[in-house]
């Protein structure tokens, strides 16, 4: 399918890995312009690498920009004033216990996992109204409706960012330019490969054993009954930047194999 991206131009947060990575993969060969971020320049050097090592006709390049740093977002905010497609992707969590997560925890999630976002919307949605067209996309996570016990906070930031996006998409009424949240489930991100790893060497297990058990005995409302690859979750991301998805706006798209 042709997804009509040829001289689009994106901006993928996050997206040197994991699900972000697919995301700016799949849209450079879409034949999108791509933008991808990391943290440091030697995270976007590799990241542009890899995709162009696939698809070395790849038109994409990156900006390295710390979000937990505000000097670092406003570098970021000076250089790219405008986008066709903006996906928020990036996000950082903590795993503890509720009475363990301190005030600056709580800051500290927010100010990455949704200032992030808003930031970013603020400065490039004007052009895109301005332009006749856009996409602002946010990932979620299944966390914002199941919120583990371990996870309060960083669950916290993700219902407030359907929040965010839903409120965005209201001030596009009538134009061409969309606002949606994709909401993903558990994915096999490095984060999650590493998580299968230490988990399989202290149980003395198979990575595989431990997979099946985390949907056994975890996460044990999923329909889908395994990790999601990367890509799978990119591939409903990619829709929603294309101009094939002009009547879905406002909406959460769920790609968390029924878990919620």
């Amino acid at each position: 399918m042709d997804y009509l991206l040829r001289n689009k131009k994106a901006l993928v947060t996050g997206s040197t890995s994991g699900i972000g990575f697919a995301i700016a993969t799949l849209l450079a060969q879409e034949g999108a312009t791509v933008i991808i971020n990391g943290r440091t320049n030697a995270s976007v050097e590799k990241g542009i690498k890899q995709i162009r090592d696939e698809n070395p006709s790849a038109a994409v390049t990156g900006f390295a920009a710390d979000f937990t740093d505000k000097k670092s977002v406003d570098l970021l905010l000076a250089e790219i004033r405008e986008v066709d497609i903006l996906v928020n992707n990036v996000g950082i969590f903590t795993s503890q216990s509720f009475e363990n997560t301190q005030d600056q925890d709580w800051y500290n999630l927010f100010e990455v996992n949704v200032m992030s976002g808003v930031r970013l919307a603020r400065q490039l949605m004007p052009a895109m109204h301005a332009n006749g067209w856009g996409r602002i996309i946010f990932i979620s996570s299944e966390c914002a409706q199941l919120v583990p016990e371990d996870l309060i906070a960083y669950s916290m930031t993700k219902s407030a960012i359907i929040t965010v996006a839903r409120g965005l998409a209201n001030k596009t009424k009538g134009t061409q330019v969309t606002v949606n949240t994709v909401m993903p489930g558990s994915t096999l991100s490095e984060g999650a490969e590493r998580f299968l790893a230490d988990q399989a060497l202290k149980e003395n297990r198979t990575k595989e054993e431990v997979s099946n058990n985390f949907f056994k005995n975890v996460r044990t409302t999923s329909l889908l009954g395994r990790f999601a690859q990367p890509k799978e979750v990119a591939n409903a991301v990619v829709y929603l930047a294309s101009p094939l998805s002009s009547a879905t706006n406002g909406s959460v798209v769920k790609v968390e194999g029924g878990s919620t």
